[in-house]
């Protein structure tokens, strides 16, 4: 749980990270779990999680420096000389650069991110853009096994085929039993008794690829989507990662967009504004009618319904809105003056 909530992976949650962890400390703790079941989940607002100082940011910040934590913060973890990386590298996911293991079996690849430039009409409706990626994929010569085709697979002499070691670690919860995967076969409980001479037994080779990926229709600056299996591969038969293609959507001119919604600016000349008009307007569908009523004032919005951004996961669509900007003509004409000084009083 703490693997999958963890602030610094894809859809983490820090406030639930910080509830496993303590949950994990107490329970851990025959000394907190009794004071906990005495006095409530406060009991430690005194002393703390076995920490000085610093608020959960400041923890958060030394986990990642082993232990110390920066600045003026004052906090830091004592962790008994041990390295913090090690103590949480595999517990909270701190140490993997990017990796993770599923099951407690075999390293699973990276996960990778791409980002993909996109106009608004783009984002607006969808498209299907084509990404080129570089990446570690499995060997096509043993699929990834990192066995030689034809060769047979041995059982792994040190987890004895289980593919997994019990290991025990002092830390400053105390001494932990933990369940690893074979640091010898990968956690796979097999061994190449040929490695692959392609891949030089690793299963996996750095390949360029193409993929075509759907962006989905109202998607927004920064917004990524999941395309899962579709990221680095991992040695010896591992799982494969994710890929991420995170969207950047281009400024485009005359347009400008505030949530599903499209906002653009149209000038009119003071008789259009007083008289009213039918004027063409540019919508992302296109060239579309827009009645200007009589008396508009400069700065009115006037909605165009369903013609702005397609929701996201839906069929419906966001408005466009029109703002009037009436045009004061800086030169006039004599005769236009004339014109204009005979209608001020009536005006």
């Amino acid at each position: 749980m703490a693997m999958t909530h963890h602030p610094d992976r894809p859809g983490g949650d820090e406030k639930k990270f910080k509830e496993i962890n303590e949950a994990f400390q107490v329970l851990n703790d025959a000394d907190k779990r009794t004071k906990y079941d005495q006095f409530g989940s406060d009991f430690e607002s005194q002393g703390g999680w076995g920490a000085s100082g610093g608020n959960w940011e400041d923890i958060m910040n030394a986990f990642r420096r082993g232990g110390q934590g920066g600045g003026d913060s004052g906090f830091s973890f004592n962790f008994g000389g041990q390295d913090a990386g090690d103590i949480f590298g595999d517990m909270f996911g701190f140490g993997g650069g990017g990796r993770s293991r599923r099951g407690g079996g075999q390293a699973r690849g990276r996960d990778i991110q791409v980002d993909v430039e996109l106009d608004l009409k783009e984002a607006a409706f969808g498209i299907e853009k084509e990404i080129s990626l570089r990446k570690q994929s499995a060997c096509d010569v043993c699929n990834g096994s990192g066995s030689e085709p034809g060769s047979k697979l041995d059982t792994c002499a040190t987890c004895k085929g289980q593919g997994q070691v019990v290991q025990q670690q002092r830390t400053f919860l105390g001494v932990m039993q933990t369940v690893a995967a074979c640091p010898n076969c990968q956690g796979r409980g097999q061994k190449p008794g040929k490695p692959c001479k392609h891949c030089g037994g690793d299963g996996i080779l750095a390949k360029s690829s193409t993929i075509n990926v759907k962006i989905p229709a109202g998607i927004d600056e920064g917004e990524s989507i999941r395309l899962t299996g579709y990221g680095e591969a991992a040695p010896h038969g591992g799982g494969t990662g994710d890929l991420y293609v995170r969207a950047h959507i281009r400024q485009q001119k005359n347009f400008h967009r505030e949530g599903f919604d499209v906002y653009t600016d149209l000038e009119i000349n003071f008789s259009q504004a007083v008289l009213g008009d039918k004027v063409a307007v540019n919508t992302l569908d296109g060239s579309v009618n827009l009645m200007i009523p009589e008396g508009v004032e400069s700065g009115q919005l006037i909605k165009i319904k369903g013609h702005g951004i397609t929701h996201l996961g839906r069929t419906t669509r966001g408005d466009h809105y029109v703002k009037i900007k009436i045009r004061v003509p800086r030169k006039i004409s004599r005769e236009t003056r004339k014109k204009l000084e005979e209608l001020k009083s009536e005006i």
